[in-house]
């Protein structure tokens, strides 16, 4: 058995392969047996096109099964992995392709998958060792250029491992899974503690509030961004009746309002499970499965991760920048040897951005981000992509945008612009060139944009003074 992150999931497969590895909204179920054998069609597919060990295979679809097909199937070919939004424009799909080079493009996963057929399917996965590729996450620069954090067999297995022992999973978890899997939390986070359990996914195309009541009869385990449950809690029909085997309800990819941890637990009878993630390294801390969580905290730092905050100086419990060290952290971004230098210590540690402190107990709380990253409905929009937009736009002089607190998606993106327009068409533009929820939900027009003595806008300002925006 080699580090091939496929040989180890496969591994803790179930010996029944007939057992459900997809149960899907209409009832069906699609078996581990079906799962695997498709996996290695797609992997011989692959190998039979000229993919070879280290060659990149972007897949940009909607959420199905066949996308797992296919993303195993890298996995066993020995390719990398590079999961795009299927929001994503043809302008930004450009790019993506033209930095990773992909040997093959999939769009079509269904299709790929049936096309696979023909071929015979591959039984044992070509060998990786654990610092070799596995996968090409792209993450957003706030320069508007992304970058591609390079995840290995070896960074995916060990934080695989961690997650599945911190948060307790067996071969009697069912699992409610209403994420997209083209980012590390569906595809990483929440699929491969499943497999690793060799149970059963409840597998949601996306969240409704009744497919997931519908799923909560049967499932023990949900993962989800805050979103999901502040739509749960809209819901006078989610009781604590209405997750009756639910042993453990997690929250992450953008914070969890103290208030909404409390509503929940008021409601459901349990404590939401925050914790602490990125592309660069998945995730980074927990709070206990057993123990205290406390409602802000996002934890402690998993086995093997060193954390310390703005270099290990300053005085204890004081904020900073977060920096972590570990076997789940990436290498290295993509095609960009600067960008990784500047983003890791001298000691290896690797610079987060996040700011945020460590209380005596040793649990982490996150008080902000260095840089202006909006978390909008768990997705990260970093303002220059969006305000490169805007500034090309008829009308707009200088846009400054911003994340505002909104009820359901956490943060909502807001433009502050100088110059003048109609606000609905200017979304209306700008969603022609970016995802939806990169596009700015509100405009607003102004004389003059606020400014420091060295003339950079004070964005901190706008988020001040426009903090209700979303409330009205």
């Amino acid at each position: 058995m080699s580090d091939n992150l496929y040989e180890l999931l496969a591994s803790r497969f179930p010996k029944d392969r007939a057992r459900p590895c997809f149960i899907l909204s209409d009832g069906s179920e699609i078996s581990y047996s079906v799962l695997e054998e498709n996996a290695g069609r797609v992997a011989a597919r692959l190998m039979a096109e000229g993919v070879e060990p280290g060659d990149r295979v972007a897949l940009q679809a909607e959420k199905s099964a066949e996308v797992i097909m296919v993303y195993l199937g890298v996995l066993m070919a020995g390719a990398v992995f590079v999961p795009l939004n299927a929001a994503y424009t043809r302008t930004e799909i450009d790019y993506f392709i033209g930095d990773a080079e992909p040997k093959v493009f999939v769009t079509d996963p269904p299709g790929f998958v049936r096309d696979a057929a023909r071929h015979a399917p591959l039984k044992q996965a070509v060998a990786r060792a654990k610092a070799d590729l596995a996968s090409l996450i792209y993450t957003s620069g706030t320069t508007g250029r992304s970058k591609g954090a390079m995840l290995s067999h070896g960074n995916l297995a060990e934080n695989a491992r961690a997650l599945h022992a911190a948060w307790g999973f067996s071969e009697k978890d069912v699992l409610l899974h209403a994420l997209p899997v083209f980012h590390v939390h569906g595809l990483f986070v929440a699929l491969h503690c499943s497999m690793l359990s060799g149970g059963p996914m409840i597998w949601l195309p996306k969240f409704t509030d009744a497919e997931v009541l519908g799923g909560l009869k049967r499932a023990t385990v949900m993962m989800g961004v805050p979103t999901f449950y502040t739509r749960l809690l809209a819901n006078p029909n989610f009781t604590k009746a209405s997750a009756p085997n639910v042993r453990l309800f997690i929250s992450g990819s953008a914070p969890l309002l103290p208030s909404t941890f409390a509503e929940f637990e008021e409601r459901s009878g349990q404590r939401i499970l925050e914790r602490y993630g990125m592309s660069e390294a998945v995730i980074i801390t927990t709070n206990p499965l057993n123990g205290d969580r406390i409602a802000g905290s996002v934890g402690f730092p998993l086995p093997g991760v060193e954390l310390r905050i703005g270099g290990g100086e300053g005085e204890p419990s004081a904020n900073g920048v977060i920096e972590i060290r570990g076997p789940s952290v990436f290498s290295a971004y993509w095609h960009m040897p600067e960008k990784t230098k500047e983003e890791f210590t001298r000691d290896g540690f690797f610079i987060t951005g996040d700011v945020g402190r460590k209380d005596p107990d040793g649990r982490v709380w996150i008080s902000g981000r260095a840089k202006d990253l909006i978390i909008s409905g768990g997705y990260n929009v970093y303002p220059k992509e969006v305000e490169l937009v805007l500034d090309e736009l008829p009308g707009i002089t200088e846009s400054a945008v911003i994340g505002l607190p909104h009820a359901d998606f956490g943060e909502g993106v807001a433009a502050v612009c100088t110059g003048k327009g109609v606000e609905a068409d200017i979304i209306a533009e700008a969603r022609k060139q970016l995802a939806a929820y990169k596009a700015p939900k509100r405009v607003i027009f102004v004389a003059d944009l606020p400014r420091n003595t060295m003339g950079k806008v004070q964005k901190n300002v706008l988020r001040q003074t426009y903090a209700d925006l979303f409330k009205s």
